[in-house]
């Protein structure tokens, strides 16, 4: 049986020329379904959690098309493909809501490193253990599916280096998170986080994967994979879901595959090979050796 699935989709607007231009104040204002991000030259979508691919595809094509139509009734304007600054404009923050405090600490904190633009891949899982067991495997296989998706090697007109500037840059936030053995332990980490000041909030957890639901941490029923560039087309984004998707099934099926069980390395450590595998694989992706 097929698992439900949705996508959160981070765009950049701007002119045909490439020049990224924020307009997230009108696209939220005039057009269903849209939310700003701190920057105004970012507007996301959420599509609705489906379990066919066939609704997936409408789900994540039809947006797009109402935004295009929209840009262009604004004016010379369309959807910029990448997931970083390529051309340039990491020298000022354009923030799209002045009076959030918590756009505010982004802003100071974390600068425009934060200006970028990725695709969110959101797994339904209603038990809770279930979900915590699949967020361990697929946080240790994350750099897999960001080697599928690197796609942003340029930053202010250059060329970085890295297949993966996006993640190379992105403040991952608390700098260290575990292996959560259970629930239980979600909780009580992420209620010291919030009282050390290391998290802003609940949704304050920027990691390659995380456990998702409408009351974290309590109430969780998703797994959230979030460390893939923007995959701007649907099939290929589709066809990465489905082999997370297959993964996860497997280990539904098969929980001893739980890194917990599996391998000989403490949590910690198994954390610290999965951070140096992600950096190796925002540099090199594809071809990166990983550990």
């Amino acid at each position: 049986m097929l698992l439900s699935k949705g996508f959160e989709v981070e765009m950049y607007t701007g002119s045909p020329q490439g020049d990224i231009i924020g307009l997230s104040d009108r696209i939220v204002r005039d057009l269903e379904g849209f939310v700003r991000e701190p920057d105004a030259r970012n507007v996301e979508y959420t599509t609705a959690p489906y379990c066919c691919y066939e609704r997936l595809l409408c789900a994540l094509v039809n947006p797009r098309r109402h935004l295009r139509q929209y840009l262009r009734s604004q004016g010379d304007y369309t959807l910029i493909p990448g997931s970083t600054l390529s051309l340039g404009g990491t020298e000022q923050f354009y923030r799209s809501d002045p009076n959030n405090p918590y756009h505010t600490y982004i802003e100071q904190t974390y600068h425009t490193d934060v200006v970028t633009a990725s695709i969110h891949i959101n797994v339904g899982i209603n038990d809770p253990e279930l979900l915590m067991l699949a967020c361990r495997l697929v946080r240790l296989e994350a750099p897999l599916y960001l080697a599928l998706s690197a796609s942003s090697p340029f930053l202010n007109g250059e060329a970085t280096g890295y297949h993966s500037t996006r993640w190379a840059v992105f403040p991952q936030t608390p700098q260290f998170v575990p292996l959560f053995t259970d629930h239980e332990h979600f909780i009580q980490w992420t209620a010291e986080q919030l009282d050390q000041g290391t998290m802003q909030n609940v949704r304050h957890l920027w990691c390659s994967v995380r456990p998702n639901g409408d009351r974290r941490p309590y109430n969780l029923n998703r797994l959230e994979l979030r460390i893939c560039d923007l995959v701007a087309d649907p099939i290929v984004l589709l066809a990465i879901t489905a082999l997370l998707e297959a993964r996860i099934l497997q280990l539904l099926a098969n929980p001893q595959l739980d890194p917990l069980k599996q391998s000989g390395f403490t949590p910690d450590e198994l954390v610290t090979l999965t951070m140096a595998n992600e950096q190796a694989v925002a540099k090199h992706s594809l071809d990166a050796p990983l550990q």
